[in-house]
């Protein structure tokens, strides 16, 4: 894996937009790894740059306010997926991997999202969440029956959301870890430039797509899980079997990679907060808070692109059509516009609801429902038995194009 960062970069994207006139120009590379060990001075000097700026490595105008990404996400007809959420134009060009459920419009998305919300409903998960609460206990009892209590949040976070969502899914426990997590990074690295970063992620994954995609057939998936439930789709018509194979892959993506990075972001950042921590262990009813602003404060995804489907103007910027637009929701989430000038302050006694880490839309997040109940189960356990979290030495960034997390997490747990 690219872990760290000690790995050459390179970098190209699938570009021809002339210049748009009016906007600060960036020389700078957001793919750059200096720019990925630590995303966020890029992002502030995007912000302050004004509602867009050109990064001419690119050719793309970038967008890193909450206003402008906001409105690039709700605004599904203007800005559009179904040419990509990478920097290729798939309607000219030959996509990177099989297009899924991101990378559709109307009516073809209403119909492939019709099923999926279908499947995820507050009726179908709530007998879930006994599974997941099961689990994290025993995972936590596992760091708690070490003699120190050291464990590694990455690992940790990894170990829980394979087994519960795995076994949420259905899909056959042996081959998971081997496969699923590179995979899924492989996924996410088509979203930007294919580097030496994106392509090595995309190296490493030789093989697993095949085992994705195999396990993913009805005939193999446990007949109680959500992707057997999925199937059930295409058997009345209303999606065909090879839209069935395809959503049983999104909602691996949809409730893995980003989950585990989610839960190893919230444990770094209350380790690193103990006061914060101190609160959610006297009260775990804050958990859902604590969730929330973590996820606005580290956010999972760092950029994706949209689609100009038309000629548009956009806080003043005109656009092209069949314009790629980058847009950065880890930015617009810590947009001092939005959230004030303490918004680099994890403070989860402020209403963070509005954040952009899911998205906006038609496009956001259908996984959402089941990545907060395995996040809330698994915390909720955890803030309850432990009484205090201290880091045991530095977090080590994960290394990605598209994807925010830690490939490392050293912490001490202290139980109640």
């Amino acid at each position: 894996m690219v872990n760290s960062a000690t790995d050459s970069v390179t970098a190209g994207t699938d570009t021809s937009a002339s210049q748009i006139p009016g906007i600060p120009v960036l020389e700078e590379d957001p793919y750059s790894l200096e720019n990925l060990s630590d995303p966020y001075p890029f992002m502030n000097r995007l912000r302050a740059a004004g509602p867009a700026a050109w990064l001419k490595q690119y050719g793309v105008p970038a967008f890193g306010r909450d206003a402008e990404v906001r409105e690039i996400l709700e605004d599904y007809r203007t800005f559009i997926s179904g040419a990509g959420v990478g920097s290729v134009n798939i309607h000219h060009n030959p996509p990177l991997r099989q297009p899924g459920i991101l990378e559709v419009d109307p009516p073809l998305h209403t119909r492939m999202r019709s099923a999926m919300d279908g499947v995820i409903t507050p009726r179908r998960l709530r007998p879930r969440r006994k599974d997941f609460a099961t689990y994290a206990k025993t995972v936590i009892d596992e760091i708690l029956s070490t003699a120190d209590g050291e464990f590694d949040a990455a690992r940790l976070a990894e170990q829980y959301v394979l087994r519960v969502f795995g076994d949420a899914v259905g899909i056959p426990r042996e081959g998971r870890a081997e496969n699923l997590i590179v995979q899924g990074a492989a996924n996410f690295a088509t979203f930007g430039p294919q580097n030496e970063i994106a392509k090595r992620w995309i190296e490493e994954s030789a093989g697993t797509y095949d085992w994705v995609l195999a396990n993913c057939a009805r005939e193999v998936l446990d007949p109680s899980g959500m992707g057997a439930q999925l199937w059930e789709f295409a058997d009345s018509g209303e999606i065909s079997p090879e839209e069935a194979t395809l959503l049983v892959r999104a909602l691996l993506s949809a409730g893995l990679d980003t989950t585990i990075f989610a839960i190893t972001n919230t444990l770094n950042t209350l380790a690193r907060h103990p006061e914060q921590y101190a609160k959610v262990h006297a009260d775990p009813r804050l958990v859902r808070f604590a969730i929330d602003e973590s996820f606005r404060l580290e956010s999972p995804f760092y950029a994706f692109y949209r689609t100009t489907s038309k000629d548009t103007v956009l806080s003043g910027v005109e656009i092209p059509a069949e314009t790629k637009v980058l847009v950065f929701p880890g930015s617009a989430n810590r947009d001092e516009g939005k959230w004030g000038d303490d918004a680099d302050v994890y403070r989860f006694d402020r209403d963070s609801s509005g954040h952009l880490t899911f998205g906006m839309g038609i496009h956001q997040c259908v996984g959402q429902p089941i990545s907060r109940m395995e996040m809330d189960a698994f915390l909720s356990a955890f803030v309850t038995r432990i009484a205090r979290l201290e880091p045991t030495g530095p977090s080590e960034r994960l290394i990605h194009t598209t994807l925010q997390s830690y490939a490392k997490v050293p912490l001490k747990a202290h139980a109640a």
